[in-house]
């Protein structure tokens, strides 16, 4: 729905939008619940709204069938926050230290990529040896490649919430120590 209101919003709208949802040191500090909560819901280009459909289903989708409803929330919802949070307060220092403008206070800061990050991460835990390796080296890849070449903030968090989806290891784990059983299809023994 985010995404149609930007599509169909004329560019102030959509601009207010955008900044008044965004997880940016202004809004952090003056709204941090709101900043927090809305920023995950939004993406800045809805031309991109198919491709995130197509990513959802690829890792969102396996993750929350895999774990349940409540451990793929904690895991994404951990990583959006944490990373956020950790990502501005490298802006804030960037800022201080004269290294940005201190425009940068007021980016808009806004997407479904930390979480998605996440799933990312711990999906890993989804697959069998020797393929888990080769996707985690893909996706460590994918996501270390551009925190070393553009180093921007949102770099940064991606990194970030690769690594928190990746902590969640033990959210893959029954409570007896065994390991969450693959799915079967439909009248599979």
């Amino acid at each position: 729905m985010t995404s149609l209101v930007v599509a169909f919003s004329p560019d102030g709208l959509e601009n207010y939008l955008l900044h008044r949802n965004s997880s940016n040191l202004h809004q952090l500090a003056h709204h941090p619940a709101r900043a927090l909560s809305g920023s995950a819901f939004w993406i800045e280009n809805p031309a991109s709204l198919f491709f995130y459909a197509i990513l959802f289903e690829v890792f969102h989708a396996p993750v929350e069938r895999w774990l349940g409803t409540a451990k793929w929330f904690f895991t994404v919802a951990t990583a959006h926050v944490a990373a956020t949070l950790i990502s501005q307060q490298v802006v804030l220092l960037a800022i201080a230290h004269h290294r940005v403008p201190r425009s940068m206070a007021h980016v808009v800061d806004i997407g479904v990529s930390y979480g998605l990050a996440a799933s990312v991460g711990i999906l890993t835990y989804r697959l069998p040896r020797p393929w888990r390796w080769l996707y985690l080296a893909g996706a460590i890849a994918f996501f270390l490649v551009p925190l070393l070449t553009d180093r921007t903030y949102t770099d940064l968090g991606h990194a970030i919430s690769l690594a928190i989806g990746l902590a969640c290891h033990p959210l893959t784990r029954r409570p007896h120590g065994k390991p969450f059983a693959p799915e079967r299809g439909p009248g599979a023994h």
